[in-house]
C-alpha cells in the first residue's frame, strides 16, 4: 500500500495544481498529483506520498528516475558544452550515433527532440526516396500504416497514426495516407498501389493495446517492401533501447528495417528523438547529393542530451539489461497468468520483456458495474502505484529495465489488490 514520507519539495500539491491550472493550457488530463523526487522506480509527491512507478514515464525512463550513471554524464558534461548548432562536430553525438550502429543494423543516425519528429524526418526522406524513383504517374508519396497505430501529432505523423481521435479537428488533412489492419498482410498488400512509397509499422504496437505480430508479419512486410521499392519504416519510439528483451524490437523476428526512429528510452528521459536509415535511404539527405539542406534541428543533437543518450546504450550493455528485461518480463507475466486463473477481470496478458498489456475484462467485475482501464488507473494510483490504460480496456506495464524484482512484485501485488474488485 501507498506510504509517506516527508514532503520533499517545498511546494505542496495543491498549490503546484493550482498554478498549473492558472498558467498553463490545460491540453492534458492529468492525475492530481505533483511528483517532487524519484529514484529508480519509485516516486514521491510534493506530500511526501510513495509510489512504485511501473511506466517509467511513458517508458522514457528506460533507466529509471535520477540513475547515477547518467546523473554523473549530464552534470559533467553540463560544465564542458551544452550546444554549439549542428553546423560544428561534437563528440557526444558520434558516441551515441557509434552506439546505435553497433547495436542495430548499422545505419546512420539523424537527431532530434521527439518520436513524431523522428517519423516526420522518416516520412520526409521516403517521399525524396519516390521521387528519386517516380512510378507510372510520376512522383510516389503515399504512406500506408497500421489502424490503432501512434506515430506522432505533427501534421504528417497525425494522418501516419491510425487513430482518428488524434486529428479530428486540424481538417484539411494531408493526402497520401492510409490505414490497414495490423498483421494483415494481405489488407498490406491490397493497400500498396503505384504512388505508395512506404510502410510505417511498429513492431509491437504500443498505443494501440501492447499487440505483438504474428511471425511472420514482419517479415512479410520486408519481401513487400523489396517487392515494390517501399522503404519499410519501424517506429521502435515505444519498443527500442532494450524495452522488449532485444535491444531493438524487430530484431526478435530477424528483419532488418530501411529505417528506424527511436525516441523515448533513447534519452533517458530527456527529449531525443533518432531516425536511423539505411546507407541507400540516408543518401537521400546527404546535403552533397541533394544539393541543399534536406532536413534540420536546431536544438537536436544537443551535448547534454547526446551524452546521456550514448550512456543509456553503455548502462544497458553494462549491466546486461536487455537480458534482464527478459527475465523480469517473463516473471511478471507468469505472476499475471497464476492471477488471472482465479480472476476472470484479466482476459488476456500479451508483450516481450519489460513491455506488458493486461486486456481486461471489464464485465467480470463482482458488483456487475464492470471497470474500463482509466477505472483501473485510478484504483492503482490511489493505492501507490502508477501504471497506463490505453485502448479502454488495456493496462500498459513499462518500467525500468533497472529495476529490482522486489519492487516489480510489491507493484503487482498492489496491481492484482486493485483488480480484486
Amino acid at each position: 500500500m501507498a506510504t509517506t514520507s516527508p514532503a520533499s519539495s517545498e511546494s505542496s500539491t495543491a498549490s503546484i495544481i493550482a498554478s498549473h491550472d492558472q498558467h498553463m493550457i490545460v491540453n492534458l488530463p492529468r492525475y492530481p498529483i505533483a511528483i517532487a523526487r524519484g529514484l529508480n522506480a519509485e516516486m514521491w509527491d510534493a506530500n511526501g506520498k510513495h509510489y512504485i512507478d511501473l511506466f517509467a514515464g511513458f517508458g522514457a525512463g528506460v533507466l529509471g528516475h535520477c540513475h547515477p550513471d547518467l546523473v554523473q554524464a549530464v552534470t559533467e558534461q553540463a560544465s564542458k558544452l551544452w550546444h554549439v548548432g549542428n553546423l560544428l562536430h561534437t563528440e557526444p553525438q558520434v558516441k551515441l550515433a557509434e552506439a546505435i550502429h553497433k547495436h542495430g543494423f548499422g545505419g546512420r543516425s539523424y537527431f532530434c527532440h521527439s518520436g513524431a519528429d523522428a517519423n516526420e524526418a522518416a516520412i520526409k526522406l521516403a517521399r525524396l526516396h519516390g521521387k528519386a524513383t517516380p512510378g507510372p504517374r510520376g512522383k510516389r508519396f503515399k504512406v500506408i500504416s497500421a489502424f490503432h497505430s501512434f506515430h506522432g501529432r505533427s501534421f504528417s505523423t497525425m494522418m501516419a497514426t491510425g487513430q482518428d481521435k488524434v486529428r479530428l479537428g486540424f481538417e484539411p488533412w494531408l493526402e497520401g495516407f492510409s490505414h490497414v489492419p495490423y498483421n494483415d498482410l494481405a489488407a498490406m498488400e491490397k493497400a500498396i498501389d503505384d504512388q505508395t512509397v512506404a510502410i510505417i509499422v511498429e513492431p509491437i504496437q504500443g498505443e494501440g493495446g501492447v499487440n505483438v505480430p504474428d511471425a511472420g508479419y514482419l517479415a512479410g512486410l520486408r519481401q513487400l517492401a523489396d517487392k515494390h521499392n517501399l522503404i519499410l519504416i519501424f517506429d521502435e519510439v515505444w519498443t527500442g533501447c532494450g524495452r522488449t528483451g532485444k535491444y531493438f524490437a524487430h530484431q526478435h523476428w530477424n528483419i532488418t528495417p530501411d529505417i528506424m526512429t527511436l525516441a523515448k528510452g533513447v534519452g533517458g528521459g530527456l527529449p531525443v528523438g533518432v531516425m536511423c536509415a539505411n546507407e541507400k535511404a540516408a543518401a537521400y539527405f546527404d546535403y552533397r547529393k541533394h544539393g541543399s539542406v534536406a532536413q534540420a534541428t536546431t536544438l537536436g543533437g544537443n551535448c547534454l542530451s547526446m551524452v546521456v543518450a550514448a550512456k543509456v546504450f553503455e548502462v544497458l550493455e553494462r549491466d546486461n539489461l536487455v537480458a534482464k528485461s527478459v527475465e523480469l518480463g517473463n516473471d511478471a507475466v507468469k505472476q499475471i497468468e497464476n492471477y488471472a486463473k482465479g480472476n476472470p477481470m484479466v482476459a488476456k496478458v500479451r508483450g516481450r520483456g519489460l513491455f506488458i498489456g493486461i486486456e481486461l475484462n471489464p464485465a467480470a467485475a463482482k458488483d456487475g458495474k464492470g471497470f474500463n482501464a482509466a477505472q483501473m488507473v485510478q484504483r492503482c494510483l490511489d493505492r501507490g502505484l502508477l501504471i497506463n490504460g490505453t485502448q479502454d480496456v488495456v493496462l500498459r506495464l513499462a518500467p525500468s529495465l533497472c529495476i529490482e524484482k522486489e519492487t516489480l512484485d510489491k507493484g503487482l501485488a498492489i496491481l492484482f489488490d486493485a483488480l480484486t474488485v
